[in-house]
């Protein structure tokens, strides 16, 4: 149950780390719409591993494999299969893991969970999980354009403690893409792959924050009371690997604030209802009110670090674990077109459901 995402638009990812291939299902892609293979193949490239020296070197080129649910370039509404095979698995470089328990990693609970756990690369609890999630994303994306205009941006805010200036309110995708940390900030960019660098020298890794900003949502997307907008991205979010935090418009900074002063007052612009400020971050009362979604997500450093570890065996017994394989430094540049496409899934998801809600 835990592999299936989503109420209307629904996806279930599936295959393992080191596994022959990783993909999604996704059911409920309507019939007639547009399906850009190239546009998919994009943003797994944006996701996919060795893409510059800050990356892990696992050299994989993600190419998509459509094997069902779409006919003549759209969709034919039944079950949408895509599919990525993992050429460069190296099971045997885990072999060492078998019987220890990684620090922060999922071993121990996933052995305490079901009795039997994949240690090749981490198996289902693997980042790798992430390419079905992307694949998906980018047809809702693609759905969210035609439909509604809605616009994703994505970016890295903070990389341990280097912090970007960014206006959300204007930043664009070019800007991301133009350096290997996908920071718009091109002096703080700089300094984060420094950093990136230095920590992978050392055998240590680290965390920080991406920053999104979706555009151009339309007015009433969210389901009161347990399915509220925000909610619902908080759990896309809180699901993807190595996130330990999740925060809208003021975020945790808005309990500094008096409600005067944290208020978003309302104006009349033309025909529309806008409001002068946006600590809401476009949602209020779990619903959007048109104004740009803005969140961040905290992703904690990487787990597999080139440092001796205390830990313990599979049979309780004390050790130091020192990892071998390959690994990120720092998870950020990869995640950010996951953080989008995770994004897309929900807002594909609400603007349907708001569509059923309404006779015309």
């Amino acid at each position: 149950m835990g592999n299936t995402f989503g109420k209307i638009f629904q996806i279930s990812t599936w295959g393992e780390s080191h596994g022959p291939a990783v993909g999604v299902t996704i059911d409920g892609c309507p019939a007639g719409v547009p399906i850009d293979e190239e546009a998919i193949q994009i943003e797994l490239d944006r996701r996919r591993p060795g893409q510059s020296d800050i990356t892990t070197p696992r050299s994989e080129d993600d190419r998509l494999e459509v094997l069902s649910g779409v006919f003549e370039g759209v969709s034919t509404g039944a079950p949408i299969l895509l599919m990525v095979r993992n050429k460069d698995a190296r099971p045997q470089a885990y072999d060492h893991l078998k019987d220890v328990y990684r620090p922060s990693h999922a071993d121990y609970t996933y052995q305490a969970k079901y009795g039997h756990r994949d240690h090749r690369g981490g198996g289902r609890s693997s980042a790798r999980e992430t390419i079905g999630r992307v694949a998906a994303g980018a047809i809702a994306r693609r759905i969210l354009a035609d439909s509604a205009g809605v616009e994703l941006v994505a970016y890295v805010r903070r990389i341990h403690d280097i912090e970007a200036e960014i206006d959300a309110a204007s930043v664009a995708r070019d800007a991301v893409e133009s350096n290997a940390v996908r920071c718009p900030d091109s002096d703080a960019a700089e300094k984060m792959i420094e950093r990136i660098k230095q920590l992978r020298k050392e055998g240590d890794s680290a965390g920080g924050l991406v920053e999104l900003v979706a555009r151009g949502i339309p007015v009433g997307l969210g389901e009161p009371v347990f399915d509220r907008l925000e909610a619902d991205l908080a759990k896309a979010m809180l699901s993807l690997p190595a996130t330990k935090g999740f925060e809208v418009g003021s975020g945790f900074d808005g309990t500094r604030l008096t409600g005067s002063a944290h208020n978003d007052a309302f104006y009349k612009d033309g025909d529309e209802v806008r409001t002068r400020s946006n600590n809401s971050g476009g949602v209020q009362g779990g619903i959007s009110n048109g104004e740009d979604l803005v969140c961040r997500i905290a992703f904690k450093p990487t787990a597999t670090i080139n440092k001796e570890q205390e830990t313990v065996s599979t049979s309780g017994e004390e050790t130091v674990l020192k990892a071998r394989g390959r690994h990120d430094p720092c998870v950020l540049p990869r995640a950010v077109p996951i953080v989008e496409a995770m994004a897309a899934l929900v807002l594909v998801d609400h603007w349907f459901l708001d569509r059923s809600r309404k006779l015309s």
